[in-house]
């Protein structure tokens, strides 16, 4: 039986953009989502801290340093700019594999910087 965890976690990320005019996901500095673990066209779940509004969508590259954070397409009207989020992407794993997993975690500080590091 395979069970689904955690396998990456982006924490605490600051919205910085939001485009509606797009065909929708979430833009996520290379950098970061490198640092995470987390792929292109990936699927994750975005979890906004000031709001409480969670949802799922994509993982499209953004560039990398730039720190920004860009809802797109219909997930740019479930934040505000300057709203954190929590940014997570899952695995489905066999019951052998559960104990040796640990996710890959990061804290970004006001400017989207990697503050900390947990499980990489």
């Amino acid at each position: 039986m395979k069970k689904r965890l955690l396998h990456a976690k982006i924490h605490r990320a600051v919205i910085t953009e939001a485009n509606l005019n797009y065909s929708g996901s979430i833009s996520i500095p290379v950098d970061l989502m490198e640092a995470a673990g987390i792929a292109e066209f990936e699927q994750v779940q975005v979890v906004n801290i000031n709001n409480g509004l969670r949802f799922e969508t994509y993982v499209i590259k953004g560039k990398s340093g730039s720190g920004n954070i860009c809802l797109n397409g219909a997930a740019a009207r479930m934040g505000e700019l300057q709203d954190r989020v929590i940014i997570m992407a899952y695995a489905d794993l066999e019951a052998e594999e559960i104990g040796s997993h640990s996710p890959k975690i990061i804290v970004l500080d006001e400017t989207n910087t990697v503050i900390n590091r947990i499980g990489v």
